[in-house]
């Protein structure tokens, strides 16, 4: 003869199927936290490159004589020149 089965058997099932699911779910969400804190670690690592590029690049126009810096002195040259007769 078959056991039957009561509100109590009913709800101890449904509570461990429950529990499986919840633990399936927490386990996948540990592994998605996982992935992005990686992605993430990535991304500023790229972030740090880009940055110590851009102060490179910044190092290196401070250097640099701009253009019309350039002109203006070779104009103003042109002019001691012709006063000082050189040519």
């Amino acid at each position: 003869m078959k056991k039957e089965t009561t509100i109590d058997d009913l709800a101890v099932m449904v509570k461990n199927g429950f529990e499986g699911v919840t633990g399936e779910m927490n386990s996948r969400f540990d592994q998605a936290h996982r992935d992005m804190n990686s992605r993430f670690g990535e991304v500023n690592h790229r972030l740090d490159l880009l940055e110590q590029g851009q102060e490179q690049i910044k190092l290196k126009l401070d250097n640099v004589a701009y253009r019309f810096e350039l002109i203006e002195l070779q104009r103003r040259v042109e002019m001691l020149e012709k006063k000082a007769g050189i040519k």
